[in-house]
């Protein structure tokens, strides 16, 4: 079998040819701008894969994101159709984000960043805050990482609700679906958590109008995709008074530019993409094992429905 490797950068693709060649030794595994014979390529591991990539491998069997979203691949509109996609997924990618999680809620709800601000006016500020079951968090998205997370706050103790496309079913808890039932959702939410996949339908869906069905004073976290936030309503939502705080960890453009208002924005925690960033051994053994069982069978259980974009 033949493995072509893509990421925007050349020495991390060759680290990763390295990696993946010790992991399947008895596959060939190359980076794309070596390959010399298109049609020989069976599986394509790529991030964030550029314009016609792909669709020059003519003998396709799958596609490898290396991550849990698909959305960088479906970005390309040369993407051949009905070629599978396979999620890197694993116990560690969602351990990472629930820990991810529950710090930045614990956060903004101890009120974190004031006191830390009161800290350097050497300023002895007490907060004191409610309990966490009098805290209402909201988790928007509950797939694997959503669902994960919610559980873990619930399991600290805050009252969560959780808000998806679908209907689903967590304990601990309470659940809304569709857009009929996202203002009731929202209602009451003074922290809400994004993690829902980006789609047509979710670009964006963090904007001023969202914003305004949060209680004054809630605090938005974002560690799905970049494209789900309108930066500049959560700026006039900050500035209004309205969302008291937010910590964002992805965003249109990644690295974050310099210039950036959201560096320096007193009220904005920003984190570079680290909420659920998989260890490459973790991530490679994944799609190691992903690629033998799928080879094998046709299929695994990390197949994504690219019809959904998740």
């Amino acid at each position: 079998m033949t493995v072509a490797i893509y990421l925007p950068s050349q020495s991390n693709t060759d680290w990763w040819v390295t990696l993946m060649q010790g992991l399947l030794p008895d596959w060939d595994i190359t980076s794309m701008a070596s390959v010399t014979d298109p049609a020989t390529v069976d599986y394509a591991v790529v991030w964030q894969p550029r314009t016609g990539d792909i669709a020059k491998f003519e003998n396709l069997k799958a596609i490898v994101s290396v991550g849990a979203g698909i959305d960088h691949v479906l970005a390309d509109p040369e993407l051949p159709q009905g070629v599978p996609i396979i999620r890197t997924v694993g116990k560690d990618l969602t351990q990472r984000m629930q820990e991810y999680v529950a710090l930045h809620v614990l956060r903004h709800h101890r009120d974190m960043p004031r006191q830390l601000q009161a800290q350097a006016e050497k300023d002895w500020h007490s907060i004191v805050v409610p309990v966490a079951p009098r805290r209402t968090v909201g988790v928007m998205g509950l797939g694997n990482l959503g669902a994960a997370s919610a559980r873990v706050l619930a399991q600290i103790g805050f009252s969560v609700r959780g808000w998806s496309k679908s209907p689903k079913s967590i304990d601990g808890v309470e659940t809304f679906t569709g857009d009929s039932e996202l203002d009731e959702f929202l209602d009451g939410c003074e922290i809400l958590v994004n993690l829902l996949p980006l789609t047509p339908a979710t670009r964006g869906i963090l904007n001023a109008e969202l914003f305004a069905k949060l209680p004054k004073d809630a605090c938005v976290i974002n560690c799905a995709r970049g494209q789900h936030l309108v930066d500049d309503d959560l700026l006039a939502a900050l500035e209004s008074g309205h969302v008291k705080q937010a910590t964002l960890d992805v965003f249109h453009q990644e690295p974050l530019p310099p210039s950036h208002t959201f560096w320096d924005h007193p009220a904005i925690t920003v984190t570079p993409h680290i909420s659920s960033r998989i260890d490459a051994e973790t991530g490679g053994r994944l799609i190691a094992e992903n690629l033998k069982i799928f080879d094998a069978t046709g299929t695994c259980p990390d197949v994504a429905d690219a019809a959904r974009g998740y």
